[in-house]
């Protein structure tokens, strides 16, 4: 892995805001017992503090991979964009949360409707410069094979996962048919927002939650490539993963078996059903899944007959 001093220094600070963020959030957690729609005030901006923290640096990273040159420099452009309308949309909403107020969904006033279509034209913007960033690491060469696979499958489902996002923002045929007009948009799919839920993520229990594929695709942006990165890091002292095409085997399977994670998990929340609450055909889905990813990594371990192995770039990589 790159000097962490060589990452895109915007997004480096931005997380390190969210990571005060998440503090100073977890405070209020603590101190302020204000709900929003039955939650507490401070459990949004204490989630997205988190989970943007994490999302930066992994950015920030993948940013100081690509090669020097008119991709580097678009990547920083991005990298930055990226950094200020998610910084923008952070304070939006700690200060609605200051005020008591939902950030999302809210109609109530006129104010708080600016201040949710802001926050919409903050996620579009974040996930054009997002989309700027795959598009330059797709195309660049990057890293031994396995973790340029990692790092180019995790921009491209995290791009996807922040799309799914915007199945939340339209009015829902209840909100029309009760003629609500301050709410605009739901997280929740046959239910209304604010019941039951699971504790740490505060998902819905009794019915389906678009924040699931939403968190599932944003964070392929770091698993992913930590998988691959873990394989490297094992690989001296597992005979089978010095092999870069066995590292690289493994991650494909990886990067399928979550595709096919995030696919499973937004046809569960769209059929309105709740993550800890799967029908058969959800658990048949899951186990099919299980099933073809064991074999997969099964496959992937396989040694390859001697005749096959040769020179690598990746071994060179490996032993540097």
């Amino acid at each position: 892995m790159p000097d962490w001093r060589a990452w895109h220094r915007p997004l480096v600070v931005f997380s390190a805001l969210m990571i005060a963020s998440t503090v100073l959030t977890g405070i209020g957690l603590i101190v302020d017992d204000r709900t929003v729609v039955n939650s507490p005030v401070w459990f949004k901006p204490f989630k997205f503090s988190a989970s943007f923290a994490a999302y930066g640096l992994a950015l920030a990273w993948m940013v100081s991979l690509l090669p020097r040159g008119r991709a580097a420099k678009a990547g920083k452009w991005a990298g930055s964009v990226v950094a200020v309308a998610s910084l923008l949309e952070m304070v939006l909403i700690v200060g609605q949360a200051v005020r008591g107020k939902r950030s999302h969904f809210n109609s109530e006033s006129s104010f708080d409707g600016a201040v949710f279509a802001v926050m919409g034209l903050t996620v579009a913007v974040l996930w054009l410069g997002t989309l700027v960033i795959a598009v330059l690491l797709l195309r660049a060469r990057i890293l031994d094979r396995a973790t340029s696979l990692a790092v180019k499958a995790g921009a491209v489902l995290a791009l996807a996962g922040t799309a799914l996002g915007f199945l939340m923002t339209p009015q829902t045929s209840a909100q029309r048919e009760a003629g609500i007009e301050d709410t605009t948009g739901a997280h929740g799919v046959g239910i209304t927002d604010g019941g039951p839920s699971m504790a740490v993520t505060g998902w819905e229990t009794t019915g389906g939650d678009l924040r699931v594929p939403h968190f599932v695709g944003m964070h392929s942006l770091q698993l992913l490539p930590l998988l691959a990165l873990l394989l490297v890091a094992l690989a001296p002292r597992a005979a089978r993963l010095a092999d870069p095409v066995i590292r690289l085997r493994l991650t494909a399977v990886a990067a399928t078996a979550y595709t096919a994670l995030l696919a499973l998990v937004t046809w569960q929340a769209l059929r309105g059903q709740a993550l800890i609450r799967p029908d058969a055909t959800t658990l048949i889905a899951a186990g099919a899944i299980a099933v073809l990813t064991a074999a997969g990594i099964a496959f992937s371990l396989r040694a390859r007959p001697a005749h096959h192995r040769g020179p690598d770039r990746d071994d060179k990589e490996l032993a540097a």
